[in-house]
């Protein structure tokens, strides 16, 4: 049996770790662990040590590469990498995907599906997404607080069977995770809040605290929370009528000196940033759609002034 995390940040850290316990028993699994500079050679040095609720631990996967080529034939691959990389691991990943390979995307987006299977037709693509506050402490040290770190994920629609075979692996290293009967809704439900915050973050600069003291920046959040809306609708996503004030408020009881991750990203010049996942997306869906997106096409055009990007 053989398992790959795609991008140890985090995120794939954190999941990561957790499946190493798989080698500590009569599983017959491997685990293979794909990323790069510092905090490969880490890893190589000296394991991932993993700083959970739980406590630490130090993490010893079968093999960590820089070569996604090294890997061989997956059953389990996990995508953990930020959405500006997935275009290049999708490329090298495509050979190491069999019928039975079952994928776990853990990116944000509502456009992560149609993106993977336009590259890679085989395998059970689980739509899926992750609530967890992870970070990269240093490298080859993951830090994860908080009682979510649970996997939402649901049934392949390009599959007329279904795979469910990863969840007692789950089960096993103690990965909590739900399975949803429309899995769409939850990743619609969850990119509300962080495309129309990440947005107004990225531009303003301002926290989270500041953003619920600014009735204009707050109004900026919300219209583009609507064009959200608007286009999952279209889609055919089934969103409450109340999911945009449900969403204000669940923001409003985050710490005051919250920042997105997109807002540091785009602080750091020299950095790469997730901005196509999240205006990139609203604005190629309102053209298909027809559907107008006049706020987030102002706030993307004002991140566009502050950060070029780079030819």
């Amino acid at each position: 049996m053989n398992i790959a995390i795609i991008g140890i940040g985090g995120i794939g850290g954190f999941f990561g770790g957790r499946l190493t316990r798989l080698l500590q028993g009569d599983q017959g699994a491997k685990v293979y662990f794909v990323a790069r500079g510092k905090q490969l050679e880490a890893i190589k040095a000296k394991g991932l040590v993993l700083d959970s609720e739980e406590g630490l631990t130090t993490c010893h996967p079968t093999m960590a590469t820089d070569r996604i080529a090294d890997l061989p034939s997956l059953d389990y691959c996990l995508i953990c990498v930020k959405g500006y990389d997935l275009s290049n691991v999708l490329a090298q990943l495509k050979d190491r995907i069999t019928d039975s390979t079952v994928i776990i995307p853990l990116l944000n987006g509502v456009d992560i599906f149609e993106r993977i299977r336009a590259v890679i037709q085989k395998g059970y693509l689980h739509p899926a997404g992750v609530y967890i506050s992870t970070f990269v402490e240093s490298p080859g040290h993951v830090v994860q607080r908080g009682p979510l770190s649970t996997i939402f994920l649901g049934h392949d629609p390009a599959r007329a069977d279904e795979n469910k075979s990863l969840l007692p692996l789950f089960d096993a290293v103690g990965i909590k995770y739900g399975w949803k009967d429309d899995p769409f809704l939850e990743i619609w439900n969850k990119y509300i809040f962080i495309a129309s915050f990440g947005l107004v973050t990225a531009d303003t600069g301002l926290t989270f605290g500041e953003m619920f003291g600014s009735p204009r920046h707050l109004e900026t959040v919300r219209a583009i929370m609507g064009e959200i809306v608007a286009l999952g609708r279209a889609k055919g996503i089934a969103l409450s009528p109340s999911v945009v004030e449900d969403t204000i408020v669940k923001a409003s009881k985050f710490p005051a000196g919250t920042r997105t991750s997109f807002q540091r990203d785009v602080e750091l010049k020299d950095r790469p940033d997730e901005r196509d996942l999240f205006g990139g997306s609203i604005l190629r869906l309102g053209k298909e759609l027809g559907i107008p997106v006049p706020a987030t096409e102002k706030v993307s055009a004002s991140i566009a002034l502050k950060k070029p990007l780079k030819a």
